[in-house]
């Protein structure tokens, strides 16, 4: 089978479950329910051969409903093809299946998400936090999380105030100073 056939099989057998479809530069994405989010990958990887999930990213749509959107990147290494599975989880559902049973990499990456966005997933066999720590009450991806932190009430683990940076991580000022020089700097509040 060649990739376009391959995708028209999983256009076919799915057809209601698909919401939508886009291609962009050679790579095609479907918009699919949470809901359907295992059965499709179950079929993905067993009968189309997408043997690797290269990536699971989310994506915070502040202010819209549903909240977050979660992209399932895989590839087929037999084909040489990518497919793109997006959903939409609400932020008062917040979970989801994991697929990390149906790729063991999905783990990690699951993980991350839940860390840095707070979405579960549900059946993980280890949903704890990865980068933060156990406890830590914020979730640091998350558009209304500000850019300079917030005061933390574990001074033993990590900064108990907010970072120093006022105006925010990017803020220079033109000059021919070197690059060590140009570092970004906080600027005082405007008064």
């Amino acid at each position: 089978m060649t990739g376009p056939e391959v995708l028209n099989s999983l256009s076919g057998l799915f057809g209601a479950k698909l919401l939508a479809q886009s291609e962009f530069r050679g790579e095609t994405t479907y918009t699919i329910r949470a809901a359907d989010l295992r059965e499709v990958a179950q079929f993905c990887r067993d009968d189309i051969s997408f043997d690797y999930l290269i990536d699971i990213t989310s994506v915070d749509n502040f202010g819209e409903e549903p909240r977050f959107e979660i992209v399932y990147e895989l590839y087929s290494m037999t084909l040489a093809i990518h497919l793109r599975l997006k959903l939409q989880v609400s932020e008062d559902a917040g979970a989801v299946d994991t697929v990390s049973d149906i790729w063991p990499t999905a783990n990690w990456h699951e993980r991350e998400i839940f860390d840095m966005m707070g979405i579960k997933f549900t059946g993980h066999p280890d949903l704890r936090r990865i980068l933060m720590w156990d406890g830590y009450p914020y979730f640091p991806l998350r558009k209304e999380f500000p850019l300079e932190g917030l005061p933390s009430e574990m001074p033993d683990v990590a900064f108990c105030e907010a970072a120093p940076m006022e105006g925010g991580p990017f803020v220079t000022r033109p000059s021919t100073a070197t690059t060590k020089d140009r570092e970004p700097r906080a600027r005082p509040p405007e008064l």
